[in-house]
């Protein structure tokens, strides 16, 4: 998890190098996903899961749900393309459009790699055995995530109907799994994540049926200008409220007369 994190704070560096700019929200998603990860893999978490059903449960929201979803809005394979050359980035992006790839990302096969490896994992023995089940965890959890939500260029991505349906279908597996396991922790937490993503599903949606919205995801290359806050234009345009006219008697001492004016004479 360290190699991820260092390798990412070199492409900041070298999209920095080149002139550019790289949102630093992005940044610290990525890095709290780093860190997700590594709570739930190593440390007293990952000690306290191999015997503690709840610690595992959790150690299972962080590394499956929670690390992914923080990973993916961190936009690495678009930090990658603009970190590197300019042949090595071609590659990658030829990479990103051959078949394998976009059958291996596409929402239902994420989907069924997603929750059909939870099912295989928990019904059996495999959640005991570490080595690479929780790197299939992992990895599984961003490709599913990536696929749904994803803020990285994906040229074959299927389209929002194809997407709902399989979200619509890891949720469905996921809760099912949990309530055979009897985990309301699972459940519950699994719930909270899978709420997220459905926010974060949805508001894609609505911008992309906005007349007036941005056309693309792109993630800007230079830092966008700041917009100073101002008052609408209605209420700076707005006329003056219109005094009554007439004698006004506050210029006048008590018991003096008031003097005539040209607007009253």
């Amino acid at each position: 998890m360290i190699l991820l994190a260092l390798a990412y704070a070199a492409g900041m560096l070298a999209v920095h190098r080149k002139g550019s700019w790289w949102p630093t929200e992005r940044a610290a998603c990525w890095m709290a996903g780093v860190i997700a990860a590594s709570v739930a893999g190593h440390g007293p978490l990952a000690a306290a899961a191999h015997h503690d059903p709840d610690a595992h449960m959790v150690a299972h929201l962080l590394l499956g749900m929670i690390a992914p979803l923080l990973l993916v809005l961190g936009a690495p394979v678009t930090l990658a393309l603009r970190a590197l050359p300019v042949r090595a980035a071609r590659r990658l992006s030829r990479l990103l459009r051959s078949r394998p790839v976009r059958a291996l990302t596409h929402p239902v096969t994420a989907a069924v790699l997603n929750a059909g490896g939870l099912w295989l994992i928990y019904l059996t023995d495999l959640h005991r055995a570490g080595g690479l089940v929780p790197w299939h965890i992992l990895a599984s959890g961003y490709l599913f995530t990536a696929a749904i939500v994803g803020v990285d260029p994906a040229p074959h991505r299927p389209g929002r109907v194809v997407r709902a349906a399989a979200l619509i279908g890891f949720l469905a597996a996921h809760g099912i799994l949990a309530k055979h396991l009897n985990s309301p922790l699972m459940y519950y937490g699994g719930d909270a994540v899978d709420l997220v993503l459905i926010s974060l599903f949805c508001r894609e949606w609505y911008r992309a049926a906005d007349p007036h919205g941005p056309r693309t995801r792109r993630i800007p290359a230079t830092r966008p200008p700041r917009v100073p806050w101002r008052l609408p234009d209605e209420l700076r345009t707005a006329p003056a409220p219109s005094t009554p006219s007439g004698p006004s008697r506050s210029a006048a001492g008590p018991g003096q007369p008031i003097r005539a004016t040209p607007a009253n004479r």
